[in-house]
């Protein structure tokens, strides 16, 4: 059984209301009650901003998308600020695809880390996170929403060995 590919492109103006659906259907954003419309606002903001953001299109349709900000993990560091699946299709490799994309980003920008932030009622985050060689680092209680507390993730982008040469 072939697999259909995974596109990913840089955001634009087609992708903004699927981004902004998945946004307010999926955890975490529901947990923070974002509504479609606080979403779609978001998105008309990053497309206008020239931010940072890829999306992920399954035969023609916009199915995740991720947002990174260079240097926004502590000023030395990549931070990956959103990163986001259709709940439909996870599971076909859409979420490892846009964070293969961003780590890539990130190392060709000279980033040695990438950082991001996972709420800690969404223990599938944390998993997926996990297995994709990311480390906890901390927790931020209270951050986003009282009662929640974020943790830190962090992934060693380069070894010490490749970051010397010695590869």
């Amino acid at each position: 059984m072939s697999r259909t590919p995974i596109h990913i492109t840089p955001l634009a103006e087609r992708d903004l209301s699927a981004c902004a659906h998945i946004m307010s259907s999926s955890l975490p954003w529901t947990r923070y009650q974002i509504t479609e419309a606080a979403a779609q606002r978001m998105w008309w903001d990053a497309l206008a901003t020239a931010a940072n953001v890829v999306v992920a299109r399954l035969d023609g349709q916009t199915v995740g998308f991720a947002w990174y900000i260079e240097r926004g993990g502590f000023g030395l560091g990549g931070y990956l600020k959103l990163l986001g699946v259709q709940a439909t299709t996870r599971g076909r490799g859409v979420g490892a695809a846009l964070l293969d994309h961003v780590e890539w980003w990130a190392m060709e920008q000279g980033q040695r880390d990438l950082f991001l932030l996972v709420s800690d009622f969404n223990l599938a985050a944390q998993a997926f996170y996990q297995t994709r060689g990311y480390v906890q680092l901390g927790e931020i209680p209270d951050f986003v929403v009282p009662g929640i507390t974020e943790l830190i993730f962090r992934k060693c982008l380069v070894s010490d060995q490749q970051d010397r040469g010695e590869e």
